[in-house]
């Protein structure tokens, strides 16, 4: 089907690159995510400062943050250590870098537009779409694939795909090929019976919108997110390298080292393979989660919410939806997404009508089987900075 954009709606070494951090995916195990801290006093502008600048100085900690808080049209950019440690050069609001598993954000943008121009169902089957998949997944629908509950095996963690992308960083896999990685191997679990994070997921997502409009998944972003919300620095590349400027992302096992085009982007796609900048990722959030790009009915079906955390979890008590998240601190609600992969660890998040937003990046990979105890600290100031936005600012 022809698809035009339509108007948003109102509203490196590799010996240092271990074999579970090279595939510009988490391939850990999710954790439950902590509890949500007590209930604490709005945090001040300058304690917000304090504490990313805390948390660079921290064992472990990420050579750069750089958070953007936008309320209405008024917008806040917080930043602490620097973009490019050989430089010195701070973080910039236009600097590029790996967004990770926000990227599955964006497939389902793509999707759910789909889904509300009637080219696609949300009930639509893979073997439907995509009848040359193992006849044992055809039952899968859009919705599971969407929301984490698929049973699909995942990928990343095949042993094939880990040995040539640990031979090979920088590898050029044929992205619409992915899944046959596992297509020896039968469902986790019945579909739609529990929730399992699956990069193969939005892998599944991309290949439904490409057999359903006959158009290549880059041309769809292009046409049904990029151009709706104004994205001009956003792209989903297939090399290793990154456009300039951009936030360099770094190994910090001492000394630290720079692994921002140690990896390609083919191999993780559209699970986890988009480039952009905090200030595309803003507009992004806010259109995403605050309906932008489809209807009333569509956001319904979306915040459709069961038990199940983004990878690594994001703040507060996380539940899942069709590629969002809803994230219960204890100042409010913000939805939106998580992600890590070498280098760079990413939160997304914007209130449920899109108005206040923020974007929190870091330029290390933080998770919960590598550091659990800095995600757990980067997690609590995630937190205090979702209460910033959603109170009144305070100087």
């Amino acid at each position: 089907m022809p698809l035009r954009s339509a108007p948003a709606r109102p509203s490196a070494r590799r010996s240092r690159l271990r074999v579970g951090c090279v595939v510009a995916l988490c391939l850990t195990a999710l954790c439950r995510p902590a509890p949500s801290s007590a209930a604490a006093p709005t945090p001040r502008e300058g304690d917000l400062q304090a504490q990313i600048e805390q948390l660079v100085r921290a064992p472990g900690g990420p050579p750069g943050v750089i958070a953007v808080l936008q309320r209405g049209g008024s917008t806040r950019v917080l930043r602490a250590g620097v973009a490019d440690l050989a430089t010195g050069r701070l973080p910039g609001v236009r600097d590029h870098m790996r967004i990770a598993s926000a990227a599955k954000a964006f497939s389902g943008a793509v999707a759910l537009s789909l889904v509300d121009r009637h080219a696609l169902r949300l009930d639509e089957t893979l073997g439907r779409r995509l009848p040359r998949l193992p006849v044992a997944w055809h039952d899968v629908t859009l919705r599971q694939l969407l929301n984490h509950t698929s049973g699909l095996p995942d990928y990343s963690a095949a042993p094939a795909f880990r040995s040539i992308i640990t031979a090979d960083p920088h590898h050029v896999f044929d992205s619409r090929r992915l899944l046959d990685f596992v297509a020896d191997q039968p469902l986790g679990f019945p579909p739609g019976s529990r929730y399992h994070y699956s990069n193969s997921d939005n892998i599944a997502v991309a290949l439904m919108a490409e057999a359903a409009t006959r158009t290549p998944y880059e041309q769809l972003l292009r046409t049904l997110v990029y151009r709706p919300l104004g994205l001009h620095a956003t792209s989903l590349p297939q090399g290793y390298r990154m456009p300039e400027p951009y936030l360099h992302g770094y190994d910090t096992t001492p000394p630290p080292e720079d692994v921002s085009e140690a990896v390609g982007a083919s191999g993780s796609w559209a699970s986890g393979g988009i480039i952009s900048t905090p200030a595309d990722m803003t507009r992004f959030v806010r259109g995403y989660v605050g309906g932008a790009l489809y209807g009333g009915a569509v956001v319904r079906e979306q915040r459709r919410w069961i038990p199940g955390a983004s990878e690594p979890a994001g703040p507060g008590e996380n539940m899942a939806g069709l590629a969002l998240f809803r994230y219960a601190t204890r100042c409010g609600v913000v939805l939106g997404h998580t992600g890590n992969t070498p280098g760079y660890t990413q939160l997304i998040a914007a209130t449920p009508d899109g108005r206040r937003s923020l974007t929190f990046s870091v330029t290390s990979q933080i998770n919960a089987s590598q550091n659990p105890e800095l995600l757990s600290r980067l997690r609590a100031v995630q937190e205090n900075f979702v209460c910033a936005l959603l109170t009144r600012s305070r100087h």
